[in-house]
């Protein structure tokens, strides 16, 4: 059995139910790719998942016991969320912001020890941020500051990490850093990875399994060769794509698409972000 999944998940806002009887696996030691147009429920699945935000009805199952049973510092060394527009106290230094990351590990006054002050040089050199230790958070770009957000999560050293469209503001080449350190830590140190993208050439890329979402129901999950299919991206996204092979690791690949037209021939009110397949640098 995994070791976490949801059970009939129902979850809302006030009498606004955005997930609705959910029922999903998580795959362990995986990269787990969300994806879905614009205010389908992803964000706040993941919220739900994590604890951030209450769940109406069902259950989050994390070794066998409800996320509801857990204690703070005990599920926040099991799970790490980074979300989407993360907001920090103003005038901490990069070096401080990433120390946060190690409170769930700390006792009594909550120094810091030596074995957290590696992790957090570790975390920095990983995220290739090492030299902006000492530099204001507030000072940095936005894809510096995501970067910084990135080195927190990873300095909580949970084994399943939750990240909330991580790419965000960063340039093409930054994405690939991200997402190829992710590769890594999941590679190397067996963590399980969930993530929303909205890219999905990325999410083929990189993720092992995929969930495709639509109103707060899955529409299609299971591996990229599975998920990234005309007929599934015709489903969830409302787009007619031509699906080719990537020529570097033979993965599928959203070469080009076009919205589809309903019968009066106007172009469906959709937003291309939500289906995108690159991002500007």
């Amino acid at each position: 059995m995994v070791r976490l999944y949801t059970d009939k998940l129902h979850i809302g806002y006030g009498e606004r139910l955005i997930v609705e009887d959910l029922t999903i696996e998580i795959p362990d030691h995986s990269i787990t790719a969300i994806i879905g147009s614009n205010g389908c429920g992803k964000s706040t699945l993941l919220k739900a998942m994590t604890r951030v935000i209450p769940h109406l009805s069902g259950a989050v199952i994390l070794d066998g016991e409800s996320i509801t049973k857990e204690n703070t510092k005990g599920l926040a060394q099991k799970m790490a969320i980074l979300p989407q527009s993360p907001e920090g106290t103003p005038g901490l230094t990069v070096g401080e912001l990433v120390s946060y990351g190690r409170f769930p590990y700390q006792k009594g006054f909550g120094r810091l020890t030596k074995k957290d002050h590696d992790v957090i040089n570790w975390a920095l050199e990983k995220t290739g941020i090492e030299d902006l230790k000492y530099h204001s958070v507030d000072a940095l770009s936005g894809g510096q500051r995501q970067r910084v957000w990135i080195a927190m999560a990873l300095a909580q050293e949970t084994e399943i990490i939750f990240l909330d469209e991580p790419t965000t503001y960063l340039d093409m080449a930054h994405q690939l850093e991200v997402l190829e350190l992710l590769e890594s830590l999941n590679k190397e140190q067996g963590r399980t990875i969930v993530m929303v993208l909205h890219d999905l050439n990325h999410a083929a890329r990189f993720a092992d399994y995929i969930i495709a979402l639509k109103a707060g129901q899955i529409v299609k999950a299971g591996t990229n060769e599975e998920v990234i299919d005309h007929e599934v991206l015709k489903e969830v996204f409302q787009i007619d794509a031509l699906i080719g092979r990537d020529p570097h690791n033979n993965k599928p690949m959203c070469v080009t698409y076009n919205l589809i037209k309903n019968e009066n021939n106007i172009e469906n009110e959709m937003p291309l972000e939500v289906a995108t397949t690159g991002t500007e640098a």
